[in-house]
């Protein structure tokens, strides 16, 4: 992990209407870390994510990305700059392919155009092929048996499967910051331990990555996360190492509901 700090975040704000959603909310993310954002429901986690993915406007405050203000660009261009994301609930077309659904991931580098479509076939064929081979790299980090069924509907698979394919379209853009809420909802034990396992070896395998994951799920931020960062009504009460942010009182009160672990 380097110490330069690729993501900084100073007095981000955000409000709607009189509810303060985020509250000066100052943080870093590096370059190859995996960072945990905790806190109990409603206390910003998501909204923050929406911001830095241009999803909403901040009310105040700036988010640098590499000394680049992002702070008010599109979705579009927070994207085009190397900013993937999963949802909570799933955004997946559970009717289309495993390969459709992946390689929409990747549409700012697509030919759209109705010429290159009908006529240019040799082309177009060319490019198909290419995006199979990349589906097929990322499918194979991921979970080898998927490649076997690219061309079946998502609608066919389990829970667990349609995380790996959503976490895959978003990693088809090659984004340097991948941003995951919640990426266990809705899956047992068993099956949160070996997403898990997937996307730290998604990490071996590109340590330039950051990522910053949204889970509730306290034993798996202990185990794959470098750092965390605790919010309770949109303002950052703690900030460090999972020992560390376990054993501070007011992550206890906020975040655990007791004064002792």
């Amino acid at each position: 992990m380097s110490s330069q700090a690729m993501i900084q975040v100073r007095d981000l704000t955000m409000r709607f209407g009189g509810l303060t959603a985020l509250d000066h909310l100052n943080m870093d993310i590096h370059e190859g870390e995996i960072l945990g954002l905790l806190g109990p429901n409603g206390s910003g986690k998501t909204t923050f994510f929406n911001v830095l993915t241009g999803l909403y406007r901040a009310s105040e405050g700036s988010i640098l990305y590499e000394g680049e203000e992002v702070t008010g660009k599109t979705p579009q261009e927070v994207y085009r700059s190397g900013v993937a994301r999963t949802f909570q609930r799933s955004r997946l077309s559970l009717p289309l392919t495993v390969f459709d659904n992946i390689v929409i991931g990747d549409y700012q580098h697509m030919q759209h155009g109705l010429v290159f479509n009908l006529f240019r076939r040799k082309a177009f064929r060319a490019e198909y092929n290419a995006y199979v081979e990349k589906v097929t790299a990322l499918l194979n980090i991921f979970s080898p048996p998927l490649v076997a069924r690219l061309f079946e509907p998502v609608e066919t698979f389990t829970m667990i499967d349609r995380r790996r394919i959503e976490v895959c379209r978003a990693l088809m853009s090659q984004p340097r910051l991948l941003l995951l809420d919640e990426p266990s909802a809705g899956m047992t034990h068993d099956e949160t331990h070996t997403l898990m396992s997937d996307i730290m070896d998604v990490r071996k395998k590109l340590p330039t990555l950051s990522v910053v994951l949204i889970e509730h799920e306290m034993n798996v931020i202990e185990r794959i996360t470098d750092r965390c960062v605790v919010l309770n009504y949109g303002s950052k009460i703690a900030e460090g190492t999972y020992a560390e942010i376990t054993a501070d009182p007011d992550v206890q009160t906020a975040y655990l509901g007791e004064e002792t672990v």
